[in-house]
């Protein structure tokens, strides 16, 4: 397992872009997959975006794509989520996830096993 620290939330307002950060520990973090969920009130916790062992590997739930883009940097130990177009369904709790091996595609929550503590994102006028 790794350590995982998300950063960047805040409140916007709609239309406005947000970039979340998830800083991993360890030695090895090139691999792990690496994902985005988030969890609205009251609702299941969702998945976001996922990223495999390049930023050309990638993945989206079909009501972020074209506005989101998950990338990471393996000499920073830091995976990304770049949010432009924000909408206030958008707006949730926002859980950086990671699992050892990029053999698939993961979009399951029980598929990962380190979790961050979740960042918040709000948006509204």
């Amino acid at each position: 397992q790794v350590q995982l620290v998300e950063s960047g939330g805040g409140l916007v307002q709609p239309g406005d872009s947000l970039r979340l950060s998830c800083a991993a520990s360890g030695r090895t973090f090139e691999s792990y997959t690496m994902a985005w969920f988030r969890q609205a009130p009251g609702k299941e916790r969702e998945f976001v975006a996922t990223i495999r062992w390049t930023n050309a590997n990638t993945d989206y739930a079909e009501g972020v794509k074209g506005r989101f883009t998950i990338s990471r940097d393996n000499t920073k130990n830091t995976a990304y989520l770049q949010m432009n177009s924000l909408k206030p369904e958008d707006t949730a709790v926002y859980y950086c996830a990671a699992t050892y091996g990029l053999g698939f595609v993961k979009t399951f929550t029980y598929e990962y096993d380190s979790w961050g503590q979740g960042t918040q994102v709000t948006v509204s006028s």
